[in-house]
């Protein structure tokens, strides 16, 4: 018989208040509180117990404090990964993150959710979907990121989005619910805010 962690990571309902889980929680969340207690300038102190915390890491990133998640080890993260203040990851399923990814302040990442029927959500069933996100990905301030999306390469999303199905690369999308708004092109390289052009 599967374990609830098992089902957890094979996106099966399964109970989040199994005594593993709870630990493997508590764990996570003891991490965290160190690691958002250690002081700004102790950058190094911070990223060991980061590598300790999450999934993998790449050579080069910089997390922001505070930031939360829910076991750790489900995130990896690429090469020179950014995440701003205070981000969120539930990550009871797995969350992959790839290079040259920015988080701006306040994002958070949903794989788990909850069944739609009151009375199969009040036994106390979740699940969990994993959610990717690919190369050279910006997302803006306030975002939401749910269960099962994928985001593609190089594609930007826009502050206070709800990102609730798949968006594709190379564009840029943005919107409750989050939608795509155009295509990024090659007259993009001339800009760095809307009509601002980048000095020759």
């Amino acid at each position: 018989m599967a374990s609830e962690k098992e089902k957890m990571l094979n996106e099966k309902p399964y109970l989040a208040s199994d005594d593993e889980l709870a630990t493997e929680r508590l764990f996570s969340q003891s991490l965290c509180f160190e690691i958002n207690h250690i002081p700004p300038a102790k950058i190094e102190n911070r990223n060991k117990l980061y590598q300790k915390l999450l999934g993998s890491t790449g050579k080069k990133f910089h997390i922001e404090i505070p930031f939360y998640c829910d076991y750790g080890y489900n995130i990896e993260i690429g090469e020179n990964f950014y995440s701003n203040y205070n981000c969120t990851i539930l990550d009871c399923a797995k969350v992959k993150i790839g290079d040259n990814v920015m988080l701006a302040p306040n994002v958070s990442i949903f794989t788990a959710g909850h069944p739609i029927d009151a009375e199969m959500r009040n036994t106390g069933l979740e699940y969990a979907i994993p959610v990717s996100i690919g190369n050279n990905v910006w997302i803006g301030g306030n975002s939401v990121i749910n269960p099962g999306v994928k985001i593609g390469d190089n594609t930007v999303i826009g502050s206070g989005s709800v990102v609730t199905k798949d968006i594709p690369a190379n564009v840029i999308a943005a919107g409750n619910p989050c939608k795509v708004i155009r295509e990024i092109t090659n007259e993009d390289k001339h800009f760095y805010f809307r009509k601002r052009k980048f000095e020759e």
